[in-house]
């Protein structure tokens, strides 16, 4: 898997950690903000939300972000995240593993390692923070880099560019293939579709073996 690959690009939520008390906070916020823009109650804005990520994935033969069903909705990312970042608090639930501060030290010997994900750029750093992560990522692009969120062509495009490397040279590590690896596959890249933060460490003896 990691013959000729130079950097490793990781989605952030749901892949270097999984917590169902965050991410139903999120969800919450998202409901709470549709049901004002909406003029709703929380309860009917989810139903709305599920609804509509329903209707979209099944129109374009993919599984749908919030961020983008959010959109659909009539709330751009700007808003969405501008809502977002004050109602939720990453450091209620996470704690820092040390199990995957280990593997990451290990494989920033011999790779690049990148954060790619649609959550924002404040939320990020809290949540790569209380896991412990700090310092070991060579960078983390955001939400707000360009404000389109995966998947989209032209916004992996940029954050090839802007580390300078080819699409063959990158391995892309996400939880959903729809969203997080589906369009790096298309354009060259190795992926890696993980179910628990357990799956990480098959990413642990190849790294030890490279020379």
């Amino acid at each position: 898997m990691l013959t000729g690959i130079h950097a490793i690009i990781f989605d952030l939520d749901g892949t270097l950690y999984f917590s169902d008390g965050l991410a139903q906070e999120v969800n919450l916020a998202a409901c709470r903000l549709i049901a004002r823009c909406r003029g709703i109650e929380p309860d009917a804005a989810a139903d709305l939300i599920r609804n509509t990520r329903n209707r979209l994935s099944l129109a374009r033969g993919v599984e749908t972000s919030l961020t983008s069903v959010c959109s659909e909705l009539g709330v751009p990312p700007r808003q969405f995240h501008e809502a977002l970042t004050p109602a939720v608090t990453p450091e209620s639930y996470l704690t820092p593993d040390e199990r995957v501060a280990a593997l990451l030290s290990s494989l920033k010997k011999h790779y690049e390692l990148f954060v790619y994900t649609n959550n924002n750029r404040t939320l990020s750093s809290r949540i790569i923070s209380a896991l412990g992560l700090s310092g070991l990522f060579n960078g983390v692009v955001t939400i707000e880099d360009s404000w389109r969120p995966k998947p989209d062509r032209s916004a992996l495009r940029a954050l090839l560019s802007a580390i300078g490397r080819l699409p063959e040279e990158c391995l892309f590590v996400g939880d959903r293939f729809d969203i997080d690896l589906r369009l790096p596959a298309e354009m060259g890249s190795a992926v890696m579709l993980i179910s628990s933060v357990d799956d990480l460490f098959r990413l642990e003896l190849p790294a030890r073996g490279k020379t």
